[in-house]
């Protein structure tokens, strides 16, 4: 009987090492899942790698919005100069320009007795307006209407602030004695460009050479500003 108890005691102390045994190996896989957990330092890690990614990114926006301020500051610089020249301004209207002859009347060529008469816009409103392009020209007569031609010269924009003038030139042949067929002007009517309403002033230039079907006429108007 005794050693029957005996092997009992035995058999159960055995178990009971292979019990805590056991238990011993689950602390060990737990610790060893802690550890697992250190990739969760690694991600802090790549956050902290992202972070220079991310300072990276702010510092080439840094140079794009500098790069960009550059463009948009030297752009708004010609904008500011446009507007301040015009681009604001809206169109010259006939009504509010007011129309005379300058004092630049004169030869151009001795060889054929060419003249220039100047006429002068000037802005009478009190803001600025824009002006560009040729006018339209017509000389009048008792017996008709003669609509000149445009010379070759580039049209530039003029910007009149208020009560300022510009001015265009008539070029024009007079009629001489057996020179070809006379043209005998009393004024001239003149619309401003892009305008269709005109103003008609006294012609001071006396007879003038007709060359209506001309090609290339030695009577001709300039655009506003040239």
């Amino acid at each position: 009987m005794r050693l029957s108890h005996a092997a009992t005691a035995l058999a159960v102390t055995s178990a009971l090492a292979l019990t805590l045994t056991a238990c011993g190996n689950g602390s060990g896989n737990d610790a060893s899942g802690d550890q697992s957990s250190t990739p969760a330092s690694s991600s802090s890690a790549t956050a902290t790698d992202g972070a220079p990614a991310e300072n990276a990114g702010a510092t080439k926006d840094a140079g794009s919005s500098t790069g960009g301020g550059t463009g948009t500051s030297t752009g708004g610089t010609g904008g500011t100069s446009g507007g301040g020249t015009g681009a604001g301004a809206g169109r010259c209207h006939t009504a509010g320009l007011g129309f005379s002859f300058g004092s630049g009347d004169g030869k151009v060529s001795s060889s054929d007795d060419q003249q220039q008469l100047a006429v002068v816009l000037k802005n009478k409103t009190s803001a600025a307006c824009t002006i560009q392009g040729f006018p339209g020209v017509d000389l009048k007569s008792s017996g008709g209407s003669w609509s000149l031609t445009r010379s070759g010269a580039t049209p530039k924009k003029v910007t009149l602030a208020a009560g300022s003038s510009t001015t265009f030139t008539i070029t024009f042949l007079p009629w001489n004695q057996g020179s070809g067929t006379e043209f005998k002007a009393t004024s001239v009517v003149v619309t401003p460009p892009n305008e269709t309403t005109s103003t008609t002033l006294a012609w001071p230039g006396g007879s003038v050479l007709l060359q209506d079907g001309a090609t290339h006429p030695g009577t001709y108007t300039g655009p506003v500003g040239g």
